[in-house]
């Protein structure tokens, strides 16, 4: 009885160390948020107990030999299956990697807690929180993040003023595609640009500089 209650705390540490981390990614509104991080931590958690406890009638026996590390090991490459589910690849913008790392380590996480490692546990759940939060703090200025905007505009003498605009300090301009739609008065140009830029400038900063020039519409921005 004792050890089954061991086992149940386990699995309730694991739960919600996992759906902390779960929490920030809710909150950043990315793919995978408390739900998804909470059932990897609890999953990982009873494969690793089930993996340490649950062949211990079996390996009484004389001929039999078990390496219990074995189905625990499983989870780190099979949590690669759900990772890669958050991962959107779309033109040369790569999105959810960050998810996908974060989901590694909640399965990470989960297996520590199944296997009793308890502070472990915790010092690696704070540390995953800084390593989602605080380090995007500290680096806000420094790094850079790709976005994608489609426009479509019927003046193309603006079409320049655009691109020379995202050529600036702040902005470099990774790809572009223009495409002629209609002719003559009906002619529209629908221009989709990748764009790498400082972190602390926004989506909504990035339409508020769009609508500077009047005769752009702003299709998307991503």
């Amino acid at each position: 009885m004792t050890l089954d209650f061991d086992f149940v705390l386990r699995l309730l540490v694991a739960g919600i160390l996992g759906a902390i981390i779960g929490l920030d990614r809710e909150y950043r509104a990315k793919e995978a948020g408390y739900r998804t991080h909470f059932l990897v931590s609890l999953g990982s958690a009873l494969i690793m107990i089930v993996s340490q406890y649950g062949f211990q009638d079996i390996i009484k026996e004389n001929s039999v030999t078990l390496d219990p590390s074995r189905v625990a090991a499983q989870v780190v490459s099979g949590i690669g299956f759900i990772g890669a589910g958050t991962i959107i690849l779309q033109k040369q913008i790569v999105r959810g990697l960050t998810t996908a790392a974060g989901i590694w380590a909640t399965a990470g996480i989960g297996l520590a807690v199944g296997a009793g490692m308890y502070v472990i546990s915790i010092a690696a759940t704070l540390l995953t929180l800084a390593g989602l939060e605080l380090l995007s703090i500290l680096f806000k200025s420094v790094g850079m993040k790709s976005s994608m905007i489609t426009f479509s505009t019927t003046n193309k003498d603006i079409l320049k003023e655009v691109s020379d605009r995202f050529k600036s300090r702040n902005y470099m301009l990774v790809s572009y595609k223009m495409e002629r739609l209609g002719y003559g008065e009906t002619e529209r140009y629908m221009v989709t640009m990748v764009i790498k830029s400082k972190r602390s400038n926004d989506e909504g900063h990035m339409l508020s500089l769009m609508q500077e020039w009047p005769d752009v519409t702003v299709e998307q921005i991503e």
